[in-house]
This record gives C-alpha cells, structure tokens and sequence, in this order.
C-alpha cells in the first residue's frame, strides 16, 4: 500500500475520530475551522485511500466473561500450505487476530476464552486440529497495559 501524505486538517480530522467515531461532523468542523460539507468531502477522501477503513465498535471482552487473553505463536509444518492453514483458523472464532510472523514460528493469533479449560479446549480440539499446525507455544496475558490505534502525529507531525 502506497504512503498517504495528509495535511494538518486531515490529521486533526482523524485525531477526532480515532478518539471518538461517534463525534458528530459538525462538531469536528467547528473545531478544524472549515464547513460541515469539507469534513464529510475529506472523511469521503480519506476512505477511498484507504486511510479509514470504516468503523468499527469495541468490545470489552471480560464485559462478555472472556477471561483469558492469549497469545498463541504457531509453527506450520508446510510453508506450502500456510494460507491453507491461515482459512482453518479464520474459523475458529475465539481467534480474533492472526499474523504472518518471522522466527521459529509462522503464524500468531491472539484469542479470548472464558478460562483457562477453554484455552486448552480451544488449543487441543480446535488449533491442533488445524491440517498444517505442527507446533504452538501459548502465551497468556495477564492484563492490557494499553491499546490505541496508531499515533498519526508520530508519522507526520
């Protein structure tokens, strides 16, 4: 994907909305000094780049009794059949992200379970079941210390 470059109104637009998706248009354009009709022509602008790709609602997975958050770093046994591999584990739905990796290992996703019986359920009756997982080696979070979406500012400020 091609570098965007955005200007200081583009980067106070998304400033507003990675901190509140619901912040009302109006509003962002009383505070970037422009009309409602620029904020709405530039949010457009920033979707067909690629910038913004929807939005989304969080959920707190404890809120839902999902426990457990983990991390499980997975070992292919044939690198031919690692996107094989990636379309099993798309269904397994305590897997809620899975990233192609460097190292020993191929694959790691992160997935929530209610306790630590449905971790291990989840890695031996489902993961280890996968056509292609050889090996995992599993991680569990103890807590969250912080998430955010990336810092815009960090990039081109």
């Amino acid at each position: 994907m091609a570098k965007t470059l955005l200007d200081s109104t583009d980067r106070k637009i998304l400033l507003f909305l990675i901190k509140n998706a619901r912040t009302p248009f109006l509003e962002i354009a009383r505070e970037c000094g422009i009309s409602g009709a620029a904020i709405h022509q530039r949010i457009k602008k920033l979707e067909d780049m690629g910038v913004i790709q929807g939005s989304r609602l969080t959920v707190e997975p404890k809120a839902l009794g999902f426990d457990v958050c983990a991390f499980i770093n997975i070992k292919v046994s044939d690198i031919k059949r690692q996107q094989d591999t990636v379309d099993h584990l798309k269904h397994i739905p305590e897997i809620v992200e899975c990233h192609y990796m460097t190292g020993a290992f191929n694959l790691m996703a992160k997935l929530y379970c209610l306790d630590n019986e449905h971790l291990m359920n989840t890695i031996y009756n489902k993961i280890l079941q996968v056509p292609g997982v050889s090996e995992t080696e599993t991680y569990v979070s103890l807590i969250e210390a912080f998430s955010r979406e990336i810092y815009i500012d960090i990039v081109q400020g």
